[in-house]
């Protein structure tokens, strides 16, 4: 992955900015993938020029073990040493590196982080949950509608997933009324009950599972007069909503810029998730989007989304290509701002 795209942040940065010189890079590590971005500042957004994505699973048996295995350390200091002859390459000044719930959850995750720092000579830092709220909202603020009262931001990962109820304010930024972080994600729950071949009960089962985490929540924000006025929108962040507009788009190879900011309806959403289940695991790893290294985990994301969208109905869903990365990066261009 790389090439160039442009993000509308103006709407979260200062108008003052950096020196031209400066190359910032944000790392994600997340449970199931390794994600990093390079961007410069441009005006009042940044231009990504360069980027990476792999597909790790470092959260590979935590939850059942406690521990990241050696086999998915492995395979993530091999990316991690990836990022880092990038971050060489474009000569970067200012990074930020973070790990998420499999190092949040791993008993030997400070040996890790000890060697990521030792062969790919990156300092990363695990971040707690509300961290992680904060970055995912401060990436999507843009796609925040000024018609809503509140949202309804998700962020489903491969560990755990994130639901950040947001008030917003004409005139003021949005506000993290209430968050969670729910010990759910994709690869925690495919592991648990399968995801090569998934029959509907054991889909079912999936979405009660998840249902169970995701309800107290929802209930307790009382939000029935707010869903009812239409004065909600459900905002959703992660591998498994993108994959679902892209795979309503048909699109013949997965492209950030039809994805980003699109609007499925709750039949579209239905209508996908239907067909992921008729499908078999080669069928599923086949689609352009998804491929061999999600197909295993993409029904465990879809239960997820079901039991979000049975506890909050809405008529429609937001799609955000962009989480942390973006996050990290608009709160060091911001901090630059200030300093000056």
């Amino acid at each position: 992955m790389g090439g160039e795209l442009t993000l509308d942040t103006a709407t979260q940065s200062a108008s003052a900015r950096p020196v031209d010189s400066d190359i910032y890079a944000a790392l994600d590590l997340g449970s199931n993938n390794c994600r990093l971005l390079v961007a410069k500042p441009v005006g009042s957004g940044f231009r990504v020029i360069d980027a990476f994505s792999r597909i790790v699973r470092l959260g590979e048996g935590v939850a059942e073990n406690g521990r990241l295995s050696d086999a998915a350390m492995t395979r993530t200091l091999a990316a991690l040493e990836v990022c880092a002859a990038k971050l060489r390459k474009r000569g970067v000044t200012r990074f930020r590196g973070v790990a998420t719930e499999a190092c949040r959850l791993a008993d030997n995750c400070d040996d890790f982080l000890a060697r990521a720092a030792e062969q790919a000579g990156l300092q990363l830092e695990i971040i707690s949950g509300g961290e992680e709220a904060r970055l995912a909202l401060d990436s999507c603020t843009p796609l925040l509608e000024a018609t809503a009262s509140h949202a309804l931001l998700f962020d489903i990962g491969g560990c755990s997933t994130e639901l950040i109820w947001v008030r917003l304010t004409d005139g003021a930024p949005p506000e993290v009324a209430d968050w969670t972080s729910l010990a759910c994600g994709v690869v925690s729950l495919a592991e648990r009950h399968g995801g090569d071949q998934v029959t509907a009960d054991t889909y079912n089962t999936m979405v009660a599972e998840a249902g169970a985490l995701v309800s107290p929540f929802v209930t307790a924000l009382d939000i029935g007069d707010l869903l009812a006025s239409g004065n909600v929108q459900m905002l959703g962040t992660s591998g498994t909503i993108t994959t679902i507009a892209g795979l309503h788009l048909g699109l013949p190879r997965y492209d950030r810029a039809q994805v980003d900011g699109f609007h499925l309806t709750g039949a579209d959403i239905r209508h996908q998730v239907a067909r992921l289940l008729a499908m078999d695991f080669e069928q599923r790893a086949a689609e352009p989007c998804i491929g061999v290294g999600r197909g295993d985990v993409v029904i465990a994301g879809c239960a997820i989304l079901d039991a979000i969208l049975n506890a909050c109905p809405v008529n429609s869903v937001d799609v955000a290509d962009r989480g942390l990365r973006e996050g990290m990066l608009l709160g060091m261009m911001r901090a630059e701002d200030l300093a000056l």
